[in-house]
């Protein structure tokens, strides 16, 4: 989904990546950013939260009347249905994230 937003273009690979690792981490319930992700990853989960609030709002609120392959790829059974996943709530994502 980013591929399609010019605001995501100036995020280096890297931290978009973990950001988005982070994001899936914390909407399946598998745990936060551990020493281990850190020392690979080389970013701490503070330097990660603000980039991934972005990544929930851009989920929890994306165009639906244009750019739709994407959406349609990621929706088939093949990729595991991952575009129908519920976003997580804004207020939430805050109070796990500041835990």
């Amino acid at each position: 989904m980013t591929l399609q937003e010019y605001d995501y273009a100036r995020e280096s690979p890297s931290k978009l990546a973990a950001s988005c690792l982070l994001l899936a981490l914390t909407m399946r319930n598998l745990g936060g950013w551990t020493p281990t992700l850190e020392y690979y990853s080389g970013y701490c989960s503070k330097d990660l939260h603000p980039l991934v609030k972005r990544l929930n709002f851009l989920f929890t609120y994306q165009p639906h009347d244009k750019l739709k392959a994407v959406h349609t790829k990621y929706s088939h059974r093949v990729f595991f249905e991952v575009a129908k996943t519920t976003p997580m709530d804004m207020l939430k994502l805050e109070e796990i994230l500041k835990s």
